[in-house]
């Protein structure tokens, strides 16, 4: 029997519509949250090479920004740019999405964004650079302060097997056993920062091979869940709110993390006091990161790297490469979208 809202509104096609969206965040969203990323992909692969991070940057949260106010949804900004004095937009508590009539039901979602992960990488050209954001029911993702966060992150089959507290060399060891392969066969991801010096000798010590990365540790987190990507983990300290973003993509993929806070100034304990977090020692593992119901995690290359293809450009149009993973629903697609010219002769090419 149709659904008795949406019959006794039949001659207001728009609003039947309307009572029944906004029911599941995945299904009605995931797809428009593509368009979000893919739009922000494109504006910022315009600047790669150019040499200029804040421009870079500033194209991607300016696509962003617009394109979230066609989505039908009551959104929330809950990490983003930096707090309203700092960021003229996609600031954290800013309110994001169409405007609708009175009446109409959308969802209530709450959004971590990185319009520009790795804006250095693409003002260089260099590989990995990506547009991410991932959503949630309110309440779905942890508020991480603006710091810095340890991290281990490893795929599947490695669930529950490592230790952030134990020595590099058995968290490696362990890796190794659950992917049945030797530890010498293992590429471990890490930020190529001063402060990784000691566990950069403790990983070539153990015999793992490493790949040092400039920027981007997000990317390299969903790359060490996915098979193929010839990453097996990520080890060091990143930024916590793309901790965040990282869990919950995980949280999707069956992926699995430990992150700790590095709280190490009183203004950081009297920040983390303020959002709630009592204990700034605690481990976090990815279902506490993003601890929602419903999670969505989109992203888009801007520039080649492991798992996403680049924005490419080409007489008629742009080609796009994209993830957009469910939690629920259980997809994981990879988009590779044409965005044609508007003219009269125009050629879709493979």
């Amino acid at each position: 029997m149709p659904d008795a809202n949406i019959q006794n509104e039949s001659s207001n096609p728009s609003k039947a519509i309307a009572k029944s969206y906004g029911h599941n965040i995945e299904t009605d969203l995931a797809l428009e949250f593509v368009r979000v990323v893919e739009n922000a992909a494109i504006e910022s692969a315009r600047t790669m090479g150019m040499g200029d991070s804040p421009l870079s940057d500033k194209v991607a949260v300016e696509s962003m920004r617009a394109t979230m106010d066609t989505v039908p949804m009551h959104g929330t900004i809950v990490i983003g740019e930096g707090e309203r004095d700092e960021a003229p937009m996609l600031y954290i508590g800013e309110r994001v999405g169409a405007e609708f009539p009175d009446g109409m039901h959308v969802p209530e979602v709450d959004i971590a964004v990185d319009p520009l992960e790795g804006t250095n990488l693409c003002a260089t050209g260099a590989p990995g650079s990506i547009t991410v954001l991932a959503a949630s029911e309110h309440g779905g993702l942890l508020h991480a302060p603006d710091c810095y966060m340890q991290k281990i992150v490893v795929g599947p089959a490695c669930k529950g097997a490592v230790d952030i507290d134990a020595p590099v060399s058995d968290n490696l060891k362990k890796i190794a056993k659950r992917l049945d392969r030797d530890v010498e066969d293992l590429v471990i991801v890490v930020l190529d920062r001063p402060r990784h010096a000691q566990l950069i000798a403790d990983i070539r010590a153990a015999g793992a091979r490493i790949k040092l990365i400039q920027d981007g540790d997000l990317s390299a987190g969903i790359a060490a869940a996915v098979l193929g990507t010839g990453v097996h983990a990520v080890m060091g300290s990143g930024g916590a709110p793309e901790g965040v973003i990282t869990a919950a993509a995980l949280r999707c993929l069956n992926g699995y993390m430990q992150g700790r806070l590095l709280i190490n100034t009183p203004e950081l304990e009297e920040r983390i006091a303020s959002m709630g977090i009592k204990d700034k020692n605690k481990i976090y593992e990815a279902e506490e990161l993003a601890p929602g119901k419903q999670l969505i995690f989109a992203a888009t290359g801007v520039t080649d790297g492991a798992l996403l293809k680049g924005v490419r450009y080409f007489g008629e149009g742009v080609r796009t490469s994209s993830i957009v993973v469910t939690l629920n629903t259980g997809k994981v697609r990879f988009i590779e979208s044409i965005h044609l010219d508007k003219y009269a002769d125009v050629k879709v090419r493979f």
